[in-house]
């Protein structure tokens, strides 16, 4: 009742055709978030390895190596189980095509893969036999990991980020709407799983950049979620739901995994536990984000309302005059 009147039309619902989502939600399995996770990991292990070799710390290097390709082989495992066959997976190599973030991110891994490879196979060199062939073998492996361990460092910032544009190219409110900031959420989130996998498997005197790197992408990670979380109707389901509560759990584990490895300098139990917390705190950010996705696709508001605000915004531009941001 407006002054006593009825109203014209009643107030307007949010539904779709019978019923019926307005956009078809993911029909992607759980294995495409530990997909993300796992090449988070693989990244941000090869970048923490290269700094290792590079500053004089064989314990971390050869951890880092280990993990990067390990990570890298369960990514690719993940991938193409979701995909159905792995014959999928081998036909995306036949094209290469810049437009596509599932293109350029197929031939990401299939530059990845090799170096991170050849990098944690030289680690093996100390046990070859030091005449003949292997002795040969043990003298070549060396300096060829090293050079394999700085190319794969070299593109292990396009395989933490990748994941982040492919998931914004979607038609998904959640995803689409934080492009700007979803790749940074990505990488920030490859350094912490990077720098947990070390703080676990490195001793506490050579754990220092890990440390060092969990600041890192403890900051880029945080200031690119606030800007996610804080943006308007789209950031609600990183708020709210299930996504909600593993964002806000993975926090919590961030926390405390970071008060523990800075705190925690000269414990091994803590420095191991604090990077299991930080290892769960990267795993819980990647189902957030996947389930924030999934549930904007599932409730018509957040496809109709962000439709309508552009549509008034066009409406309101004069004829010839700049477009309004976000039109």
């Amino acid at each position: 009742m407006v002054g006593g009147e009825p109203l014209p039309v009643p107030p307007a619902q949010f539904a779709s055709y019978y019923g019926r989502p307005i956009l078809k939600a993911p029909v992607w399995r759980h294995d495409i978030p530990a997909y993300l996770f796992t090449g988070g990991l693989a990244a941000g292990s090869a970048l923490l390895a290269a700094g290792a070799d590079l500053t004089g710390r064989p314990a971390l290097r050869r951890s880092g190596r280990l993990v990067a390709l390990g990570a890298l082989g369960a990514s690719t495992y993940f991938l193409i189980n979701d995909l159905g066959r792995p014959s999928r997976f081998h036909h995306m190599l036949r094209v290469v095509k810049p437009t596509s973030p599932m293109s350029m991110g197929t031939w990401i891994l299939a530059v990845f893969g090799p170096v991170a490879g050849v990098a944690a196979v030289s680690e093996f060199a100390p046990l070859l036999p030091r005449h003949g062939l292997p002795g040969l073998a043990g003298r070549i492996l060396p300096p060829t990991g090293r050079a394999a361990g700085l190319a794969a460092a070299v593109a292990a910032p396009a395989l933490a980020t990748y994941t982040g544009v492919l998931l914004a190219d979607t038609a998904m409110p959640a995803w689409h709407d934080a492009h700007p900031d979803l790749p940074f959420l990505f990488a920030g989130s490859a350094l912490l799983a990077g720098a947990g996998a070390g703080l676990v498997s490195t001793p506490v005197d050579q754990a220092g950049p890990a440390r060092r790197l969990l600041v890192a992408g403890a900051v880029l990670e945080k200031l690119a979620e606030h800007r996610i979380v804080r943006r308007g109707l789209t950031g609600e389901p990183y708020r709210q739901g299930p996504g909600g509560r593993l964002l806000r759990t993975s926090r919590l584990l961030l926390a405390a995994g970071t008060a523990g490895a800075l705190l925690g300098r000269r414990s091994r139990v803590l420095s191991a536990l604090s990077g299991a917390a930080l290892l769960a705190s990267s795993v819980l950010t990647r189902f957030g984000v996947f389930e924030a996705g999934v549930a904007s696709a599932r409730d018509p508001r957040y496809t109709v309302v962000p439709q309508r605000e552009r549509l008034d915004r066009r409406a309101s531009t004069p004829a010839g005059g700049p477009a309004a941001p976000g039109a």
